[in-house]
């Protein structure tokens, strides 16, 4: 220990073990139990004579430990402490020097200020040898031992009746009491303690921080330049300890009325007395004391109170006038002081905050906040060095944010050496304390950043963030993105973080970035952003009239636009889709937000993200609405269709569209197709505020869509409903029984006589319910060869003019009819023996459709080939029509291996020769179609059907158990060679030659 805590620690046993000595002469045997005995301070007590009260009183006034005498009064039985402070108060009235009213009312003022808390050893030891000493008395006199009693901290049953105690040495040592420190000393603690009266306004809520400072600040002031003060001699850390103890609340229990209105008539009586001499001494700022002072700030707030008691005391007619006289008694003597109120010393308040901060007294949190945000402050060495040593009580977003804009308002101005140095430590320091928050509190700090410094952040006012930022953040994603992993997520967030909090708008679009063109990471980046919700906050002042987010500006200038390759594009949609779905965190886009900036302003024919749209919409219409109402009517929902069927209308003129145009792809036909048919199930009357409006946006929509191709019409009919009939060509009721009330002709030049089956088939195309429809209203007379055998070639004409216009899906949803025809027999298409070696002698009929389909394939592409259709496909159509060839004999090729697998194959090998002999066809259908095409960009997905279907052929080839097996692959294999060796694509031919001759060994 220290020399003065060791002092500190002689004067507490010494007082303690006087009392103890006064209230218990002789050591009992229960002292020996609670500490009077050899190793304790307590044992000094044998060995001293007895002693009486005025021993003790004297001790306590030399020592000058108030405190300590109340702590340890106060730690006394309830009864027995009453009994030692009317003993003080007898004291102090017999023969009064004016150093015994000082201890008196310092004895008041600590009384007053005392607060419950952790005892020290030796209030403890004391404390626990009265009461056992009491205690034990109770048992020698047949009565039960006391129980102590624990009751609030701030309202001790010590302190209970105390208060009447203090009025009436008040009382008795008026008369001597005569200095005028003293006289202000008196008055104060008596209006204070009348300020605690529960008839009187609460003063329980504490004071403003500002005005809170300045009272400490004064106090301390007041100390600095007051020689004759306790702390005149104390450093400033003490004075400043001990001045916000007095600008505490009180913690004394409050008075009864009773008690109120004696104390009340008690101080009306003193300032009669003493206010006229009072005056002159409290109008001088030049002689104004802490006594003084404190006396001007109680009567200040008893003046306050004293007309809240005439509003809503219902008092007598007594106390009224008590009341009224004492209110006007205050104010002549605080007439003329408020400019000795204003015109003290503040020149402290900064040095007196920190101090606080610095000693974490009880106000040091508020003081943090002024610290944080008071610029006349900042940026002194004090202020600085304050900060760096206190950072763990800065570690809170409102003060981080507070700090951040002291900051930013000193950068902007202090543009020398020693201001940047400054700023390097002061931001180092904000960085640290914002690091120790949590993520949620992370996220208010960003939110502050953004609505006060926009997406640039820190980085476009200070300098001092703006060198090596770049770097910083280039070497922290480079880290991150070597390391991605579910383990380093949490050190990812926290390092985004701390950029983020640099400047959002670099650190987003170095994340977006990232996202796109490092494969794989999508997802880990966007989990890494959806940590910081904060950034989805709305940035009107970017562009008022078009409100976004900071994340989707960052995603449109750093990545939208400069997408270079399909995978690319890939990995911007699924970190899209993740960011509007992240799974347990909370959304960061929303589907309407990622609409309106991705989709609605690209939905053009011409533009070059159109695909990548479309299939953002695609995407964001599998999110659900959080809401009954469903988020895609906010977005323009009929605008939205209006452009999906234009884009469906330029699928009519795909193949003739300028080469230098750009236009979605016929794989997006499909996708289209997809959305326009969901938007019709989500949008419904209820999409609209009233009945009449949704009738006046269909018949917008249908005006509009009136001008487009007549099958866009019918793509709305969900929507429609029954508000319009089917618009179809003419010739199309040549060919269907159409009922009138549902069908209406249009009169279209392009459909002119013998053009019903084309417009019958294109029906087919709209939807799978359509095509049903279309199929049982189809009027063909089966009984009537001829037409049959026309319908039969009109529908040739009909498929070979819709395949090359045809998506995907459209094509799949056409097989099907032409499969369903042909097992109606409604469509002949001879198999012909064009590949025929000998005649097979097999069962055929489950095969029937699955050839007849291979050989209307073929028929379709002779015409095609053929001189009369040579200029009428673009080059650039036959490998899409090609893929869609070879999709549909996949499919069929599926179909014969299903059909010739039975569950017992048979002893003769009859069900492998069957399939066997289908593959042989459709691998010569297939060839002589390759050899028809024209050169280039068709070989590939025709050989890997080929390839396909010798597989296909040797596995059940090898599968054939039957006797003459080995010489029946071997004719066929040689038949298989024969017909390749003809084909003109040497590539092709080469492949095919080669798989042929494994086949063989």
């Amino acid at each position: 220990c220290t020399a003065a805590s060791c002092h500190a620690r002689w004067k507490e046993e010494a007082v303690a073990i006087v009392w103890a000595k006064v209230l218990l002469p002789a050591p009992p045997a229960a002292a020996l139990e609670c500490g009077w005995k050899e190793d304790g301070f307590f044992s000094v007590g044998a060995m001293i004579p007895n002693v009486n009260h005025t021993a003790l009183f004297e001790l306590v006034k030399a020592l000058r430990v108030p405190r300590l005498f109340v702590r340890l009064l106060l730690a006394l039985p309830p009864d027995v402490c009453r009994e030692q402070l009317e003993t003080l108060v007898e004291y102090i009235s017999s023969e009064t020097s004016p150093s015994d009213i000082g201890f008196f009312l310092d004895v008041w003022w600590e009384v007053m200020k005392h607060k419950e808390g952790p005892e020290d050893a030796t209030v403890s030891a004391f404390s626990a040898l009265i009461h056992q000493r009491g205690a034990e008395s109770s048992l020698e006199d047949g009565l039960q031992p006391a129980k102590r009693f624990k009751g609030d901290p701030g309202n001790p049953p010590a302190a209970s009746g105390l208060p009447m105690l203090l009025l009436e040495g008040l009382k008795q040592t008026r008369g001597s009491i005569a200095q005028p420190r003293l006289r202000c000393y008196a008055l104060a603690n008596l209006a204070e303690l009348l300020c605690l009266s529960a008839g009187l306004a609460s003063g329980d809520s504490p004071l403003p921080i500002t005005e809170y400072l300045a009272k400490v600040s004064a106090t301390v002031s007041l100390w600095c330049s007051d020689a004759g003060s306790h702390y005149h001699p104390c450093g400033l850390a003490e004075k400043v300890r001990e001045a916000e103890r007095s600008v505490s609340p009180l913690s004394l229990s409050k008075l009864s009325r009773e008690e109120l209105f004696v104390g009340l008539d008690l101080l009306c009586s003193l300032l009669q007395a003493w206010g006229e001499e009072l005056q002159d001494t409290l109008k001088g700022s030049e002689e104004l004391c802490y006594e003084s002072y404190r006396l001007l700030d109680a009567l200040t707030s008893l003046g306050k109170n004293l007309d809240c008691l005439l509003e809503t005391g219902d008092l007598g007619e007594g106390e009224t006038r008590v009341v009224l006289e004492l209110t006007q008694l205050t104010k002549d003597v605080l007439r003329d002081t408020s400019a000795v109120l204003k015109g003290l010393d503040t020149s402290l308040v900064s040095s007196v905050a920190m101090a606080i901060i610095a000693q974490r007294l009880d106000r040091h949190g508020d003081t943090c906040s002024v610290f944080a945000s008071e610029k006349t402050w900042a940026f002194s060495k004090a202020w600085v060095e304050c900060l760096v040593k206190n950072k763990a009580l800065f570690q809170n977003p409102e003060l981080v944010l507070k700090l951040l804009e002291t900051l930013v308002n000193f950068g902007t101005s202090h543009h020398d050496k020693e201001a940047r140095e400054l700023q390097v430590q002061v931001t180092k320091a904000i960085v640290e304390c914002y690091t120790e928050l949590s993520l949620a509190d992370k996220n208010q700090v960003i939110s502050g950043v953004l609505a006060s410094w926009g997406g640039p952040g820190l980085a476009q006012s200070l300098q001092v963030v703006r060198e090596g930022f770049q770097e910083d953040l280039n070497v922290t994603f480079n880290q991150i993105t070597k390391s991605v992993s579910d383990e380093g997520l949490a050190r990812a967030v926290a390092s985004v973080a701390r950029l983020t909090l640099l400047s959002p708008e670099a650190t987003v679009k170095q994340l977006c970035h990232l996202a796109v063109v490092n494969l794989g990471a999508q997802q880990f980046l966007a989990q890494i952003l959806c940590s910081f919700p904060a950034l989805s906050s709305l940035e009107s002042h970017e562009e008022p009239g078009r409100p976004r987010s900071l994340v989707v500006r960052c995603l449109e200038e750093a990545a939208w636009g400069k997408l270079s390759t399909a995978r690319e594009e890939e990995q911007f949609l699924q970190f899209l889709a993740f960011l509007m779905q992240p799974g347990s965190a909370t959304p960061l886009l929303s589907p309407v937000e990622v609409t309106k900036a991705f989709v609605l302003p690209y939905l053009k024919s011409d533009s070059p993200q159109t695909e990548l749209s479309l299939q953002i919409l695609s995407k964001v219409l599998e999110i659900p609405s959080r809401s009954e109402e469903h988020w895609i009517k906010s977005c323009h929902p009929f605008p939205l269709l209006l452009s999906l069927c234009k884009l469906l209308d330029g699928y009519t003129r795909y193949w003739h569209q300028p080469g230098e145009q750009p236009f979605p792809s016929l794989e997006t036909k499909d996708l289209i197709l997809n959305i326009l048919c969901q938007l019709c199930e989500l949008l419904g009357p209820e999409s609209v505020p009233s009945p009449e409006l949704w009738v006046q946006s269909l018949a917008w929509l249908h005006r509009k869509v009136a001008s487009l191709d007549w099958t866009v019409g019918l793509r709305l009919k969900k929507l429609y409903g029954d508000h319009f009939k089917n618009e179809v060509p003419a010739t199309l009721f040549e060919v269907c029984r159409l009922p009138e009330d549902e069908w209406t002709s249009r009169s279209l030049p392009a459909y002119g006589p013998g053009s019903g089956l084309l417009a019958w088939m294109e029906c087919c195309c709209v939807s799978p319910a359509l095509r049903d429809t279309m199929l049982a209203l189809l009027a063909v007379n089966v009984h009537n060869p001829e037409e049959v055998n026309l319908f039969s070639k009109g529908f040739l004409v009909a498929l070979i003019q819709v395949l090359p216009w045809c998506s995907h899906g459209e094509w799949k949803s056409l097989v099907p009819v032409v499969e369903q025809l042909l097992r109606r027999q409604v469509l002949h298409v001879p198999y012909t023996l064009e590949y025929v070696q000998h005649m097979p002698l097999l069962n055929l009929r489950p095969f029937a459709c699955s050839l007849q389909l291979s050989v209307l394939f073929l028929r379709g592409f002779q015409l095609l080939c053929s001189s009369s259709c040579s200029s009428w496909l673009p080059p650039e159509a036959w490998p899409h029509v090609v893929q869609l060839y070879c999709a549909s004999l996949t499919a069929l090729l599926a179909s014969v291996k299903a059909t010739g697998a039975p569950a017992q194959p048979a002893e003769d090998g009859a069900s492998t020769q069957e399939v066997s002999f289908v593959c042989i066809q459709l691998f010569c259908h297939l060839l002589h179609v390759a050899a028809m095409l024209p050169a280039g960009g068709c070989g590939e997905p025709l050989l890997v059907v080929a390839l396909e279907v010798l597989s296909q052929y040797e596995a059940f080839s090898e599968a054939d158990a039957s006797p003459c097996a080995a010489l029946q692959r071997a004719n066929e294999r040689h038949f298989l060679g024969s017909i390749t060796d003809n084909l003109g694509d040497g590539e092709l031919r080469s492949t095919l030659l080669q798989k042929l001759g494994k086949l063989g060994a």
